[in-house]
């Protein structure tokens, strides 16, 4: 498995298939993060049938096809969840789980996040907060930790915080929180009932783009990119439900054409 790609390519719906087609067939070495398909909006169409060239087909009929396309290409899978992209002067590095990974350039094609940050949770974010156990979890190790989802990547934390020795309070993802603290996060409020605890993991399906990569501007919640899909970063482009609406797959796929292409010119050292 290589740590290092010329794109890192965060989603793998319509957008994302597109720009990582157009990556190899440019010569691009591709790493694409990804999550199960289950968890993308696309999955849950009942029907699609307005795509250009195919049938009316489910959601999930039509996400098989683009992940499909990905696992018989030379692009390389990352399995997880992108949780934060750090600039590194020329190169950018990608958090996704426990691993990091290095690219030239970026494309966001991770759709759109609908839940809402809970109170707190972007506050203490760094401080107490985590979207991932397996990279904080030995900070906590003895200690009293809430883990907040309800999904297998939760279950599976909430397991290793317990084996390192942390008491575990397990939470569903659906619910009313709140998140307090001074410095840190130290309470957690649920159903009106305050939990204090050492750490609190939140693990949800994916991380709200608004908080993968610093710097970027947003507007209404979608990233702001120009006509070449570039963002306010340079080396970081942007395609599909992720840069606003219309939310529509004949528009995700053509963007994620002109991010890749954009993001080959980047790399190539020409003015975006």
């Amino acid at each position: 498995m290589s740590d290092t790609f010329d794109v890192i390519v965060i989603g793998g719906g319509a957008a994302a298939t597109s720009a990582t087609l157009t990556l190899l067939n440019r010569g691009k070495t591709v790493g694409v993060v990804t999550n199960k398909a289950e968890t993308s909006s696309l999955y849950k169409a009942e029907k699609v049938t307005n795509y250009p060239g195919l049938p009316p087909m489910t959601g999930a009929e039509l996400t098989a096809l683009f992940r499909r396309q990905i696992e018989e290409s030379p692009a390389e899978i990352i399995s997880g969840r992108a949780l934060s992209v750090m600039p590194m002067g020329d190169t950018f590095g990608v958090a996704v789980g426990s691993d990091f990974y290095m690219a030239k350039a970026l494309i966001i094609a991770a759709g759109i996040t609908r839940e809402k940050l809970y109170p707190g949770e972007g506050e203490f974010l760094g401080r107490g907060v985590s979207y991932c156990a397996t990279c904080d979890g030995m900070l906590y190790r003895g200690k009293t930790v809430a883990v907040v989802g309800g999904g297998e990547e939760a279950r599976h934390d909430g397991d290793f915080l317990e084996s390192i020795g942390c008491k575990v309070l397990r939470f569903e993802q659906n619910g009313r929180y709140e998140i307090r603290g001074g410095l840190k996060a130290d309470t957690l409020v649920y159903a009106g009932e305050e939990h204090k605890v050492d750490g609190i993991f939140i693990i949800k399906d994916t991380v709200s783009v608004t908080r993968l990569v610093p710097g970027l501007e947003y507007e209404s919640g979608a990233i702001v990119v120009n006509r070449q899909m570039a963002t306010s970063v340079p080396g970081v482009f942007a395609a599909g439900d992720c840069t606003g609406k219309p939310y529509q797959l004949a528009k995700a796929a053509g963007e994620g054409n002109v991010a890749a292409l954009s993001a080959c010119d980047y790399i190539a050292g020409k003015k975006i």
